[in-house]
């Protein structure tokens, strides 16, 4: 049974990355602001992309889609009535920040009008600013 560690609640401001290039698409969403993302979140980002994916291709299953991310954080909450020094509180859910120029989803099999009409779709529920990006291939 594997174990999750609990996390320091940091915001990591660090530049480095390397994932702000298409790996595995044609076309990506990459993030231009500092947020975070929990598990609920991530989820219901999905499930919306995925639907508006079938009705965007007219429910043909031939596009690719890559989910880039990794929840790599564990949030904890503590009672507001509690005394300090007792501990950090139990996990109740995972997250991960995002930074600018990270790619969050890979799209691939679709063409550039359809992932327009996806992205202004994508753009409105996304709490975060994003810009489409495309491979040079």
């Amino acid at each position: 049974m594997f174990k999750e560690k609990k996390t320091h609640n940091k915001y990591s401001l660090k530049l480095k990355q390397s994932n702000h290039i298409l790996k595995y698409g044609c076309f990506g969403i990459k993030s231009l602001s500092f947020s975070r993302l929990t598990k609920n979140q991530l989820n219901a980002l999905k499930w919306i992309i995925l639907k508006k994916l079938k009705l965007v291709t007219n429910n043909k299953k031939n596009f690719r889609f890559w989910t880039i991310l990794s929840l790599n954080l564990t949030l904890t909450k503590f009672n507001i009535e509690s005394r300090m020094g007792k501990g950090k509180g139990s996990i109740y859910t995972q997250a991960i920040y995002i930074r600018p120029g990270m790619i969050l989803f890979e799209f691939d099999n679709i063409t550039e009008q359809q992932m327009q009409n996806l992205f202004n779709y994508i753009f409105k529920k996304i709490s975060f600013k994003v810009k489409v990006t495309k491979s040079l291939d």
